[in-house]
């Protein structure tokens, strides 16, 4: 049988657990090397060694993603082992809280809009020309339905969301005469620990297991995927 992603490279933030773990862990199984971001180490070796057990390999990378100089080291690093960046997957996100606008503090708003959307641009900024020197590029960014309803109490996460929505498809724009494609994915009500946070009285067992909306994310990281500026939605 075929793998998808042979041979591809990926970054994948946000790869300790849920959404990301379980992309990371598609994406070796379809042939390609993650390269493995978050903050925490041992969620990371935990990682490596499901993906070890089903026969692939992966780089893991512990980092905030909020440390630009970090950030820019990692690219440098990637850089200099693999020459080009196939797939880049920006999933990382912080819910912070649910509250009315007003009664944010500003420390809890900055952190939020750093990672949702700041880091977001930091990535495209330092992999721009690595996902340009791959043969079919491919950039998937993770958004939320609160980015275009209208929503009570979601602040910043719902704010930051929209602004990386606009910010990926204006970009994409600047991709059209190159290999590369920028798209974002929605997965929906999927089983998370940010979901749980969000919604602490709902039944998890309704909702969509990580693993179950991962083809999604293969299609868009694949060669063949030419859609370019465009919003998937994983449950659909």
């Amino acid at each position: 049988m075929s793998k998808r992603l042979e041979n591809r490279v990926a970054l994948i933030t946000g790869a300790s657990r849920g959404i990301g773990a379980a992309v990371a862990r598609r994406f070796s199984l379809e042939g390609a090397h993650p390269i493995v971001v978050a903050r925490t180490q041992g969620a990371l070796e935990k990682l490596d060694d499901d993906i070890r057990t089903n026969g692939g390999a992966a780089t893991l990378v512990p980092l905030d993603l909020l440390d630009g100089a970090a950030v820019d080291k990692m690219a440098g690093l990637i850089a200099e082992r693999f020459g080009k960046l196939d797939i880049l997957v920006g999933n990382a996100a912080i819910l912070g809280q649910l509250s009315p606008m007003s009664h944010y503090d500003p420390k809890t708003w900055t952190e939020v809009v750093a990672t949702n959307l700041h880091a977001n641009w930091r990535l495209i900024r330092n992999f721009d020309a690595l996902l340009r020197q791959s043969d079919a590029g491919r950039a998937i960014f993770v958004t939320s339905s609160v980015a275009r309803k209208t929503k009570a109490y979601w602040g910043p996460y719902a704010a930051s969301k929209a602004a990386l929505e606009k910010m990926v498809r204006d970009w994409s724009l600047e991709l059209k005469q190159t290999n590369v494609r920028a798209n974002i994915i929605d997965p929906g009500r999927v089983r998370t620990n940010m979901r749980k946070q969000a919604y602490p009285g709902e039944n998890s067992k309704e909702l969509r297991s990580p693993e179950s909306i991962t083809d999604s994310f293969v299609k868009l990281a694949s060669a063949q995927c030419e859609s370019n500026g465009e919003i998937f939605f994983a449950y659909q």
